[in-house]
């Protein structure tokens, strides 16, 4: 997958989990669940969707390296 196939992909699971957010408000390199006001909830469902549709086990321990937009797109991108 290239970046723009993983930005959508993570915009669209995040529509999925926040349907009042807007792709257009989400912030490239802004902590998500600040500037989304998702909840742990919200943040772990879209985590775990993320890493199904990619197929990039994100383990708990690897969460902070993923709390932006950009973070996670490069963490799909190029995974440990």
């Amino acid at each position: 997958m290239n970046k723009n196939e993983i930005k959508a992909l993570i915009l669209e699971e995040l529509s999925n989990i926040a349907p009042e957010i807007e792709a257009d408000e989400v912030p490239d390199d802004q902590d998500m669940r600040e500037a989304l006001e998702l909840d742990s909830m919200d943040f772990l469902n879209l985590v775990i969707a993320v890493s199904k549709r990619s197929q990039v086990v994100i383990p708990e321990a690897d969460y902070a390296k993923v709390l932006t937009l950009n973070a996670m797109i490069s963490y799909i991108m190029n995974p440990p």
